[in-house]
């Protein structure tokens, strides 16, 4: 039924029925909500009605289910992307590139994310002479705007102007140099929502490029001219009043003491600067002294001292309604000297009130930086190996007791108190096994591998779990894998013993088998054809042909011992009984 509701949300999603799409899919997630495929396509509807947070949502369920699902990330990037989180989409489709480096959809929303980022980081500073005016050739949908507007829809058919236009995009600071050509203004008319009215590009006169002709030159007029009427002088400015000018005075002199506490800075002279900053804020109330005084303060290692000054930026720019973006620069500055401080709870909260006064690329990348480091953090601060062991023995405990649940649990705690240690991963997927949680517990034998490629139990149980699944090929090449790293043959007796039941079972999956069945199925079978194919196992084939002993003495090796017993489970090499 899931399937089938899937098959109509798709239909409906691609008839644009987006309300019914979403109907479908909540209803297939109401039976299987643990299908990851059915919310990464209703994150898809969501997005495509730019209900971004609910894609978002979405998204971050399919990834949650299968975190090695490279759609479900970029279902989550684009999600990200719609609602203006530019860094959150930026990580999304880094793990969905991680995990599918050649998809080019991928990569090209990753490239225009990147430019997006870049773009906004330049918009906050000067870029070169032009202001940061090339910046908005950058922007992902310009091409869509040009085509969309008339004015520009003809120039995308022009070469040369292509050619400029890509250029600038490679060089947005050349924007200097084209700011002459007509086209390139009306462009930016375009880009800025202003309706400037410019003459003809040069070369749109016709369809060969020709102008107009020229009007002829009309006659001159015989008529008396009339009158010019006496202009009236323009009034004379009047004079500034005697607080404009303090006010321009002191502004005069502020800047002054500032430029001054500036060399300074520049020299990592701090004390001196500060001095001179202090001063400038005597002379002058404004705001930004103050934000100086605590970049000094923050470079010269007095953090709680930044706090202080620019905490006195914010309360005195709410009085003297200073701009948004200088009050985000005195909370920015709190955060970083609080994340220096090692509070990165005080450091998030700043950050996230610097943002809230004016968003900023470099501001979020510095809260996204600080929330990962919290959680590690805090992680880290978990890690207990005493802990780790009364986990570990509660475990042991629930597991003898059959309490399966109760032994996932506690070993779940060792994880987490000690996330190095192979055995919390490897006596969970024991615990899994018997609760019949077969993937689950694939993935525990994993882990524990990845922390010691020598730690035979996981390969053991990580067989156990495949043979269940009736992977009998994976389950074999695991126990293949043990032999190699089992050195002292401590578990060879294990080992054999866990490949004869698997084979037993396989033997038992083809129990009453026809020999045309069995070449039927041998010949739909990838992996077994590929051995078969392979020239070395052909020798050693050829060898047991008359050679029935020469085959035990080839099965000494762990690799040909696996591939053999693999034919020899699907019917391919047949013993006596």
């Amino acid at each position: 039924m899931a399937d089938a509701l899937k098959a109509e949300g798709n239909k409906a999603f691609s008839a644009k029925d987006y309300t019914t799409a979403i109907d479908k899919f909540t209803q297939a997630i109401e039976i299987e909500p643990q299908n990851h495929v059915l919310y990464s396509n209703r994150s898809a509807v969501y997005a495509a009605t730019h209900d971004y947070q609910k894609a978002l949502d979405d998204a971050n369920k399919a990834t949650e289910i299968k975190p090695d699902w490279a759609k479900g990330w970029s279902r989550k990037g684009a999600a990200a992307r719609g609602l203006g989180d530019l860094l959150a989409a930026h990580d999304a489709y880094e793990e969905a590139l991680k995990l599918e480096p050649t998809n080019d959809q991928f990569k090209a929303s990753f490239n225009a994310v990147k430019r997006a980022i870049d773009a906004e980081a330049k918009a906050d500073g000067f870029q070169g002479d032009t202001g940061g005016l090339g910046s908005m050739f950058n922007d992902p949908n310009l091409i869509q705007k040009l085509a969309n507007n008339p004015k520009t829809a003809p120039l995308l058919a022009d070469h040369e102007f292509m050619t400029k236009l890509q250029k600038l995009k490679d060089n947005p600071n050349s924007i200097g140099a084209e700011l002459g050509d007509p086209r390139f203004l009306q462009v930016m008319s375009v880009l800025l929502g202003i309706d400037m009215q410019f003459g003809a590009p040069p070369g749109a006169g016709g369809p060969s490029g020709a102008t107009e002709a020229e009007e002829d030159v009309p006659m001159p007029d015989a008529r008396p001219k009339p009158t010019e009427t006496k202009k009236e002088p323009e009034p004379e400015p009047e004079p500034e009043d005697e607080e404009t000018i303090a006010k321009k005075k002191a502004q005069e002199a502020g800047d002054a003491e500032k430029k001054i506490g500036n060399d300074f800075y520049k020299k990592k002279q701090f004390a001196e600067a500060i001095e001179h900053y202090q001063k400038a804020w005597e002379l002058n109330k404004d705001v930004t002294y103050l934000n100086n005084i605590g970049a000094a303060k923050f470079e010269s290692g007095d953090y709680k001292g930044a706090i202080e000054i620019c905490e006195e930026a914010v309360q005195e720019g709410r009085e003297h309604r200073t701009d948004f973006k200088t009050i985000a620069k005195s909370f920015a500055r709190i955060g970083s000297a609080y994340e220096k401080l090692g509070d990165l709870t005080q450091a998030i909260e700043y950050y996230n009130r610097s943002l809230t006064e004016h968003r900023t690329a470099d501001v979020l990348t510095k809260l996204r930086a600080v929330e990962k480091a919290k959680i590690k953090a805090e992680k880290d601060a978990y890690i207990s190996p005493e802990e780790a062991e009364k986990a570990r023995e509660l475990g042991q405990k629930k597991f003898q007791e059959a309490d399966w649940p109760g032994a996932v649990d506690a070993f779940t705690e060792m994880t987490k108190r000690a996330p190095d240690d192979p055995r919390g991963f490897s006596n969970r997927a024991a615990a899994l096994i018997k609760l019949m949680a077969f993937p689950q517990a694939v993935q525990d034998c994993d882990e524990a591998i990845k922390r010691d490629a020598s730690f035979i139990r996981a390969y053991i149980r990580k067989a156990q779990a495949l043979q269940a699944m009736k992977e009998y090929s994976k389950a074999l090449d695991a126990l293949t894998e043990a032999s190699t790293h089992d050195t002292t043959g401590k578990n060879a007796r294990e080992i054999e013993q866990q490949q004869n039941k698997i084979l037993e079972a396989q033997y038992s999956a083809r129990a009453g088998e026809t020999e045309e069945q069995t070449a039927a199925r041998i010949q739909n079978d990838p992996e077994i054809m590929s051995i078969l194919q392979d020239p070395i196992m052909q020798t050693i084939l050829q060898q047991a042909k008359s050679d029935p002993a020469a085959l035990q003495e080839h099965m000494k090796n762990a690799q040909v011992r696996s591939q053999i017993q693999k034919l020899i489970a699907a019917g391919v090499i047949r013993l006596g009984r």
